[in-house]
């Protein structure tokens, strides 16, 4: 590492953690109005309010660390609101889920462990958003609850590998959501994405300026993958496509 590399993850981390604790502290302050603006102004249910405050609170934080981080979108432009879609994403870093708030579509509903309910800074907020704890509550329960949100135009969204990549390589992944959509009938789209695990990967606590890009394949339609395996199938398909997208992905930023 040269000095100046040295001293930018020096400034990076002075300017980005205490930022982030205050915008925090700051948005559980606002909490209350913004979510009036949202459920008396907007006229949108709680829980919608919720993901859309959440959304919010994601894109300050993408404009914290713009100073350090080059955020790149590649094809989001195709999603729509108010359109039913799974995403399924690779987990690479903690801020994969504060990434998400580069996409344009607010209400998804994320599909995560347990553990981050156990954040108590975050974990009413959560539960008030109706996120889906996949490790505490039953499979049916996931089911029922990721049908409701498809019911109301909204989206899902699953780490399939369930655990962060410590080599940045796709790890196996859990036919959890690709069961979901096939039962739900709705299409699965992909989201690559990369340089989180430069960002900050597992097991490190300092901050390191990069570039993220996050990339959304084209949808692949469930209907197609019927039959007690048909979810098998559409896992491989998912996993086959997202493989070659993030190793263009690599070979891009490496030619940059």
């Amino acid at each position: 590492m040269t000095l100046m590399a040295g001293l930018m993850m020096i400034l990076m981390n002075l300017w980005c953690y205490p930022l982030m604790v205050l915008w925090t502290c700051v948005g559980i302050v606002l909490f209350p109005l913004i979510f009036g603006v949202g459920y008396y102004g907007l006229r949108m249910p709680p829980d919608r309010t919720m993901r859309w405050i959440i959304w919010l609170y994601g894109r300050v934080w993408l404009a914290l660390m713009s100073p350090f981080v080059r955020f790149r979108r590649e094809n989001l432009t195709q999603l729509k609101r108010g359109e039913p879609v799974l995403f399924v994403v690779n987990h690479l870093s903690f801020f994969d889920t504060y990434c998400m708030a580069l996409l344009p579509v607010y209400d998804i509903t994320f599909a995560v462990r347990s553990w981050p309910f156990r954040m108590f800074w975050y974990r009413q907020f959560m539960l008030l958003a109706r996120y889906l704890d996949v490790e505490g509550n039953s499979w049916d329960q996931v089911s029922c609850d990721s049908q409701k949100a498809f019911d109301q135009g909204g989206a899902v969204l699953f780490f399939p590998e369930g655990h962060r990549s410590r080599d940045g390589q796709l790890q196996r992944f859990y036919s959890g959501g690709f069961k979901v959509a096939i039962d739900a009938g709705v299409p699965v789209v992909p989201l690559c994405i990369q340089g989180t695990d430069e960002l900050l990967p597992p097991g490190r606590k300092s901050l390191r300026p990069c570039r993220v890009t996050l990339r959304a394949l084209d949808a692949v339609d469930s209907r197609q993958f019927a039959g007690e395996n048909g979810h098998v199938q559409l896992r491989k398909q998912v996993k086959q496509l997202m493989t070659e997208a993030l190793a263009d992905m690599r070979s891009h930023d490496a030619i940059n």
